[in-house]
């Protein structure tokens, strides 16, 4: 059992790595963007391609930071993929759902999203295939902490863990104690009161995207990190991290983090419990569970 709790831990930073811009999304521009997920997609493969160009350019990138799997083009390719990937979300969201937003209203965008994260998904198989792929051909190996219950733990979980929470506080300091952070909170809340106050909604929604997209690059990395890295990663985590957002409520950055970890151990507990095939229905569960009995989730406001 313990080894399952710190499995779904090391699963729920990632999960909350991808809630945190789902909630900022679906609190600012009020919609279900179900093509949201695809952007972890994206900054994964982004960091593949440049893993594979930077020791071709730079041989000395190629050493890996041991004991950890991860080299320095794989680490110089993950800040690639967090601007690109921002600056795809941002793309998107100018040539599909601002359209729309102008246009018609929030059930016209859910359903454009669907048809964006199709439309992800088949070019990112058009380019790279079906076929799993990994960052590293290293074996990572484990370290015993206890052989009586047996845990084990690798030293990339031990970094992927570390740099979600360090993103997460980062995060929180930016929120918290800046003026940028002070004016994203006053869109969140109220986007014509904040129009009034002088700031640019374009200019936030912008940066929404653009910090949506950073932290599922990271997300997208890390899991492939510790993983295997395919074309249906962002199918993968489409329900969990719509279950963190649910469950933290819609609209809490803090919700998103607490449900993420949430998610993550129920899921890493329900393989103990359930055949492996029937484990992905665990967020599915949460999702009904808190719509049943608390619909604003943890941290969410009560609707009057």
């Amino acid at each position: 059992m313990i080894q399952s709790i710190l499995d779904g831990i090391l699963t729920g930073a990632i999960i909350s790595l991808g809630a945190i811009g789902l909630t900022l999304i679906m609190h600012i521009l009020r919609f279900a963007n179900f093509a949201y997920a695809e952007l972890l997609a994206i900054g994964a493969y982004v960091a593949l391609v440049f893993d594979q160009l930077f020791p071709v350019l730079v041989p000395a990138l190629d050493t890996a930071f041991a004991p950890l799997t991860l080299t320095g083009a794989l680490a110089l390719s993950m800040v690639i993929a967090m601007v690109l990937t921002g600056l795809s979300a941002v793309v998107i969201d100018a040539l599909v759902f601002k359209r729309i937003r102008q246009k018609a209203g929030p059930l016209s965008m859910v359903f454009a999203s669907f048809g964006v994260a199709l439309v992800i998904r088949n070019v990112i198989v058009l380019i790279f295939g079906h076929h799993a792929q990994l960052y590293s051909q290293d074996i990572a190996r484990a370290t015993v902490i206890s052989f009586d219950p047996l845990i084990l733990i690798k030293p990339d979980q031990v970094f992927v863990l570390a740099l979600a929470l360090a993103l997460m506080l980062a995060l929180h300091l930016i929120l918290t104690r800046t003026t940028f952070g002070f004016a994203l909170r006053a869109v969140a809340e109220n986007p014509s009161l904040a129009q009034v106050a002088g700031v640019r909604l374009s200019t936030m929604v912008a940066a929404v995207w653009v910090i949506a997209g950073s932290l599922s690059a990271v997300a997208g990395t890390l899991y492939a990190l510790t993983n295997q890295l395919n074309p249906l990663i962002g199918h993968v985590f489409l329900l969990p991290v719509f279950a963190a957002t649910i469950v933290g409520g819609i609209g809490s950055v803090y919700g998103a983090v607490l449900g993420g970890f949430i998610v993550g151990i129920a899921s890493g507990l329900a393989l103990m419990i359930l055949p492996p095939g029937y484990a992905p229905a665990m967020p599915f569960l949460i999702i009904l569970a808190v719509l049943l009995f608390r619909p604003q989730g943890l941290f969410g406001e009560e609707q009057q």
